[in-house]
């Protein structure tokens, strides 16, 4: 679990998510919520095989990859994070 603020100082929490399921391969997702309202983005396509692995590149995120990446998913559901 890591915070990071975005361009307009919102606080987000980036995690990754276990999806349930019998596929060991990319089992972990990429996952982000506002610290403060609970407001969740999910990056599907960003997957890991374990929660170790995961965990070790949210960690070595930049501030820059990570506001990349929720801009990304705003994109795909601008709804979602709109201000």
């Amino acid at each position: 679990m890591r915070e990071f603020s975005d361009g307009e100082g919102r606080t987000w929490i980036a995690t990754a998510v276990e999806e349930e399921g019998t596929d060991y391969k990319g089992r972990f997702f990429l996952s982000m919520r506002q610290a403060a309202g609970g407001e969740s983005v999910e990056l599907r396509d960003v997957r890991w095989n374990s929660r170790r692995t995961a965990r070790r590149t949210i960690d070595t995120m930049s501030v820059v990859e990570l506001r990349r990446r929720l801009r990304s998913a705003a994109g795909r559901a601008p709804a979602v994070v709109a201000p």
